[in-house]
């Protein structure tokens, strides 16, 4: 009897951490109303689970009228500033964190994102990889693309990398190959202040490149980061370490960088990251690089989605045989997660 009891109590304590657990609530602009556990925000899209349903919510961040949490939340504002508490909707547009020792009323325009306090790894990790072919039979025709790209985002760090791969082959015209990829880890500073150490790596036959590895460390800010729109720029010294697919000699060189990037997301289901990076040498007098690449993706029904990417290179001083610029435009199609 005893045990049964223990057994019973057991079950009754179970059955209200987990209604707990499932007690968030959402109210939409157009009045509809979602119950379950809100996992995160991030670039303007909540991720919310529900009884109801075999896979996620994803809901725009800006089609939310009231939000209520029963789940501690840590919240990124914009400015920087971190809080953690339960968000509770108390005015139009207002809300209030609900915190251990005070609360903090502010608009909801104004958060970044949502990370559930103690949150698994797979809630803070985003993922897409898009294809693209054309094939025509005049000349024998054939060009493929790959794009993948990854990320994670932490309380105080992010991480994200990327990977892009065309080849084309015709008749009786040497055969075109690019491949670029890249790797970043920012640490992220009080007042949108931020380091960041990368690695990217390109090979290209326009310009003769077997393989180029730029080792990037410096510094930056966010002089616009709201749950819209990311503005970033920065600067630091790169490494330039150059091999060559013909005979020309192997270089390596020390370069500044100054660089900027715009990440553009969940605008009406279009997102638009770009960046560019200007390497003047340190020393080899007179050179100077710079990689600009532009990515644009329309969201579809399932998580699809069409993309189109442009990526340029220039470099004043290339390979004995390379050319100065290289760059490349593609449409895709793919999936994201």
């Amino acid at each position: 009897m005893h045990l049964n009891r223990i057994f019973g109590l057991f079950v009754v304590l179970l059955f209200a951490i987990n209604s707990s657990a499932q007690n968030d609530s959402l109210i939409l602009k157009n009045n509809n109303v979602i119950i379950g556990e809100i996992k995160s925000m991030n670039r303007s899209v909540v991720i919310i689970e529900t009884d109801y349903s075999d896979s996620d919510f994803k809901v725009e961040w800006g089609g939310i009228k009231e939000i209520y949490t029963e789940q501690v939340f840590i919240i990124n504002v914009v400015g920087g500033e971190l809080f953690t508490g339960r968000i509770k909707t108390t005015a139009p547009e207002i809300v209030s964190i609900i915190g251990s020792s005070e609360n903090n009323k502010i608009h909801m325009d104004s958060i970044v994102y949502l990370d559930k306090y103690g949150n698994d790894f797979l809630s803070n990790f985003y993922a897409s990889f898009g294809l693209g072919m054309n094939l025509t039979k005049a000349n024998d025709f054939t060009q493929f693309s790959l794009n993948l790209s990854a990320g994670y985002l932490a309380k105080k760090w992010s991480l994200d990398m990327y990977f892009n791969s065309l080849n084309s082959t015709q008749d009786e015209i040497d055969d075109i190959k690019r491949s670029d990829a890249g790797l970043e880890y920012r640490f992220l500073l009080p007042k949108n202040w931020y380091l960041a150490i990368a690695a990217d790596f390109l090979s290209n036959t326009e310009q003769a490149i077997a393989l180029r590895s730029n080792t990037r460390l410096g510094v930056g800010y966010f002089p616009i980061k709201n749950n819209k729109l990311y503005w970033g720029i920065g600067a630091g010294a790169n490494t330039n370490l150059e091999k060559f697919s013909n005979d020309s000699p192997n270089r390596q060189s020390l370069e500044a960088y100054i660089g900027s990037e715009i990440n553009l997301f969940n605008i009406n289901d279009f997102s638009l990251l770009s960046n560019i990076y200007v390497f003047p040498s340190l020393t080899e007098a007179g050179r100077l690089r710079i990689d600009y690449m532009l990515n644009t993706k329309y969201d579809l029904p399932l998580d699809f989605y069409i993309g189109l990417n442009f990526s340029l290179n220039y470099d004043n001083r290339p390979g004995e045989i390379g050319k100065e610029t290289d760059y490349i435009f593609g449409a895709s199609f793919g999936w994201s997660w």
